[in-house]
Parts: structure tokens; C-alpha cells; sequence
């Protein structure tokens, strides 16, 4: 008798042989790993890992709370949404262009089934500048931008503009490549431009995701912003780093939860905006 027909719910998963082989597999994989890495987390358990804990942990209260003081973190965390939008503005106008030239459905040639030398060679080379972009992490392009504009905003702005351009131009060609691109062709095979094709075809079907895609990495830019400042790129991070080194741990917390609270609204704002999109 089967099991549906019989109703009983069976003693042993039936698949507990190929969970254990697979975490096993894991395991295997990935025990070299922890070891090349000196992966010790029981580390932080002993007794002279706790008390140095406490004594960090202790430097942070009570956080400080003078209207100046709160003033000037006010200001800095306004100047780090600052950072993180205009950033994202930037990297949008690089990353829209890109994308397009990085869509295969968006070309004539390829109409034929097969793209020319010339606009593949292009393709080609659009996707590996997205890559060079988005391999660079921000906080190096932050580092290399300090060093040419000097410290402050300007040089966190452009981290942010040239590693998110490549993020959104390499998600936007796919999101773009991945939906129904026969509209499209049809637009081409209909002497319609690429511009024309991509507003009335691709870009219809594919709104929701592309906007909701975007106001995440935007969400993703704000905390961005803060790691920039530890290497004087401006915001609430250059602010944290400084009363770090001058060890003023009530400075810190206070600055922390400021930071804490302002991604938790970036998060709400960002998650209505997707609801709204959806």
C-alpha cells in the first residue's frame, strides 16, 4: 500500500542518506577552509577575550546626549544620505547607457540569430568594463579618490558612482535579457529604434523589478557610505572614526544608534517604495 493511500506518515525521511552524504560533502569542502583561515570562535568565550569585551563595551556608556553634539551627528547622517543618493544618481546615469549596450535583444544584428563582429566586440566590451567597476570595491575607489580630491564627500560620491554602476549595469542587462524579448524584436524587425524598443517593450515588463532592484542598492549605498568614511571620505563614518581614535566611546554609541536608526528608515522607506512598485 502506498503512502498517500495509506495515510501514514513515514518513521525515516526518505532522503536522510542523501541530506547526510551532502553535509558531509559540506564539510569536507569546507573544513580546509576554516583552517586557512585560523576560523576560532570559541576564542571569543575565554575569560581574557570577555573581560577585554567588557571593558570596549563599558567605554560606551552612557552615550552622549548634548544638544550640539547631537546636532552635529544630525547633520552628518543627513550628509551620508547625501552621499549615498547622489552616488546612486551618478552610478544610474552611467549604468543605464551600459546596460543597454550590454542587452543582446536590444540588437539589430542579432536579429538574424547570429550578432555581427562589431556590435558583439562592443558587447563584449561593455560587460567587461561592468566588471572591472563592480570588481573594484567602493572602499578602494574610495581610497584611490581621497588621494586625487582629497578627503570629504566628493570622493565618496565617486566610489559609490563607479562600483554600483557596474553593480545596476550588469543586474539591469539581465533583468532586461531574461524577460519576453519577442516584443522587442518585433519593434526592431519593424524598423523601430533601440531607444523605442526598450520604452515600449523592455522596459514595460520589467519596471517593477529594475525600480525595486535599485531602491535596495540604494539602501545598500547609505551603509556604504558610512564604511567610506573611515577612510576620510566624508559622513557620519569619518565622524565615528574620529571619536574612535580619540577613544570616546559615549560619542560612538550615540553615533551608532544614529546610524542604527537611520538604516532601519532607509530600510522601511525602501521596502514601502517595493510594495508600491509590486
Amino acid at each position: 500500500m502506498s503512502l498517500h493511500a495509506s495515510g501514514r506518515v513515514p518513521a525515516r525521511d526518505p532522503a536522510w542518506l542523501g541530506r547526510i552524504f551532502g553535509f558531509s560533502l559540506a564539510l569536507v569542502l569546507l573544513w580546509p577552509l576554516m583552517v586557512a583561515t585560523e576560523f576560532r570562535p570559541w576564542v571569543l568565550l575565554e575569560p581574557q577575550s570577555l573581560a577585554v569585551t567588557a571593558r570596549f563595551l563599558a567605554d560606551f556608556m552612557p552615550p552622549k546626549l548634548e544638544p550640539e553634539f547631537l546636532g552635529m551627528v544630525a547633520r552628518e547622517a543627513w550628509r551620508t544620505v547625501a552621499i549615498a543618493t547622489a552616488g546612486i544618481s551618478l552610478a544610474l546615469l552611467a549604468a543605464a547607457p551600459l546596460a543597454l549596450l550590454a542587452t543582446r535583444s536590444l540588437s539589430v544584428s542579432a536579429l538574424s540569430g547570429r550578432m555581427a563582429r562589431g556590435p558583439a566586440l562592443l558587447r563584449l566590451s561593455v560587460r567587461w568594463l561592468l566588471i572591472l567597476l563592480r570588481s573594484v570595491p567602493e572602499l578602494v575607489w574610495a581610497l584611490i579618490f581621497v588621494r586625487v580630491v582629497g578627503l570629504g564627500v566628493t570622493a565618496g560620491v565617486l566610489a559609490i558612482a563607479l562600483s554600483y554602476a557596474g553593480m545596476l549595469g550588469k543586474v539591469y542587462a539581465e533583468v532586461l535579457e531574461s524577460g519576453d524579448t519577442e516584443p522587442t524584436r518585433a519593434l526592431l524587425r519593424n524598423g523601430a529604434g533601440r531607444v523605442q524598443a526598450f520604452f515600449y517593450a523592455l522596459l514595460p515588463q520589467n519596471a517593477a523589478e529594475l525600480s525595486s532592484y535599485t531602491v535596495y542598492r540604494w539602501e545598500c549605498a547609505i551603509r556604504s557610505s558610512v564604511v567610506l568614511g573611515f577612510v576620510g571620505a566624508g559622513g557620519l563614518g569619518q565622524q565615528i572614526d574620529s571619536s574612535m581614535k580619540m577613544f570616546n566611546g559615549g560619542e560612538v554609541a550615540t553615533m551608532l544608534l544614529v546610524f542604527v536608526l537611520l538604516v532601519a528608515l532607509a530600510d522601511a522607506l525602501s521596502a514601502g517604495i517595493r510594495r508600491g512598485l509590486a
